[in-house]
């Protein structure tokens, strides 16, 4: 496994600006090509971690002749069939080979792009994998991990809380609502209550299909329960980047009898292209006057600026997220092996193959969207010891594993694997 191995390559980290000499390429080449056989001391593990990130730095210094020979070595130890560290190894290889061929047909260099790793790596990363592929892989990262549940769980203990029985008529603006699959506990929870509360339900997507099967299941599902039930979707197109208009907020129909509750799970990163756009989005969510604003996010910073912090930061998140899955899945797990090629395969490709405003994967930590919403006039909401019990009640009921913990900070519950934050949950108001 990878694990977490501290700065051991932070000379690997800073960028340069100046072009190698060819004595420096070749003096660099023979260093990193020797690692692994030299360094007799040092994991397997963390000689292929070093590989990684001074590949990283090859490329991003132009050194695309060194680069792409040191991606030969990397593809001879990576497969997306063998252990945790060669699945990753594999995922990383194939982003980082997308990139130097973007590098080579940009500059019409004479090397030859690379082609083993990344034959499956599409160039446009917008098209790829297809709509019914992802779905698929996002249905099972929600069975063969915590990570969604967990977000799911704890967003909906603090809008029932927030909702108290006096309040007849719910409103939940459910940014990206994919398939619901967030919403039938919840919904449960509130035919429970007696009197039941009419439930109003805004999803938003950028697929229509999908929207309205969601909105047929979670409408099947309330009738089941004898729960009064409208489900609204909000269709954002995908070529308008309609994703990063707070406009959208607009088309959102209020009603003055309802009481409001606003889901931002794994969302607000997709706006930070636009940092001013993001905060018009969270002063209009402001607006609306919500009883509570819940908000997930991944616990990373893969939105710097700069190609090789990005790139260290995502390796080591991602090297947890593996282990994490290497150790509670079966090898043979199918469902494992989809969300890391497609889904997990995906968001690796976007942070390390892409840059620009093309890039979508722009997580940040807790901290920054801490001080985003306080500054847009948002207050932290503590999240209550009953969700905290419920959520450890779910990790070890579902995920029996001793390497994920559960934190509590700044009122706020952080669900990571060992020594990694992965993941952030909290509400405002």
């Amino acid at each position: 496994m990878l694990g977490s191995f501290g700065s051991s390559s932070s000379q690997s980290h800073h960028h340069h600006d100046d072009e190698p000499t060819d004595d420096d390429q070749r003096r660099r080449f023979t260093v990193t090509t020797t690692t692994l056989t030299t360094t007799a001391t040092v994991s397997p593990a963390i000689q292929i971690r070093q590989l990684l990130i001074s590949c990283a730095e090859l490329i991003s210094r132009s050194d695309f002749s060194a680069a792409k020979k040191l991606l030969t070595i990397l593809s001879t130890n990576s497969s997306p069939f063998g252990d945790s560290t060669e699945r990753l190894v594999h995922q990383f290889t194939r982003a980082l080979s997308l990139r130097l061929n973007r590098y080579l047909s940009s500059t019409n260099h004479f090397l030859t792009p690379v082609t083993n790793i990344v034959e499956t790596a599409p160039t446009d990363l917008s098209s790829s994998p297809s709509s019914a592929l992802l779905q698929s892989s996002y249905l099972s990262l929600n069975q063969v991990t915590p990570f969604i549940r967990f977000t799911q769980l704890t967003a909906n203990q603090a809008i029932l809380e927030a909702i108290n029985d006096n309040q007849q008529a719910i409103h939940i603006v459910d940014f990206d609502i994919n398939h619901g699959v967030q919403w039938p506990p919840l919904m449960q929870a509130l035919a429970d209550r007696y009197p039941a509360p009419t439930l109003r339900i805004t999803g938003t997507g950028n697929d229509l299909d999908t929207l309205r099967r969601t909105g047929d299941r979670l409408a099947k599902f309330a009738h089941s329960l004898g729960l009064r039930f409208q489900f609204h979707p909000l269709y954002i197109t995908n070529n308008r980047d309609h994703d990063e208009d707070p406009s959208i907020i607009s088309s959102i129909l209020l009603l003055p009898d309802e009481t409001l509750a606003v889901n931002c799970v794994f969302y607000l990163h997709r706006l930070l292209k636009d940092r001013e756009k993001l905060r018009v989005f969270l002063h209009r969510v402001k607006s609306m006057n919500p009883k509570i604003v819940t908000v997930a996010e991944r616990e990373a910073n893969h939105n710097h600026p700069l190609f090789l912090p990005r790139f260290v930061e995502a390796l080591d998140y991602y090297t947890a997220v593996f282990d994490s899955l290497e150790a509670t899945l079966p090898p043979s797990s199918r469902e494992r092996m989809t969300v890391e090629q497609v889904w997990f395969g995906r968001e690796i490709l976007d942070i390390v193959a892409t840059e620009g405003e093309k890039r979508k994967e722009r997580h940040e930590r807790f901290r920054s969207w801490e001080q985003m919403l306080s500054s847009c006039g948002f207050s932290n909401v503590a999240l209550s010891p009953f969700a905290l019990s419920q959520a450890k009640l779910l990790l070890r009921l579902h995920y029996p594993s001793e390497g994920y913990h559960l934190r509590v900070l700044s009122n706020s519950f952080f669900l990571g694997w060992q020594n990694q934050p992965l993941f952030s949950i909290s509400s405002w108001h």
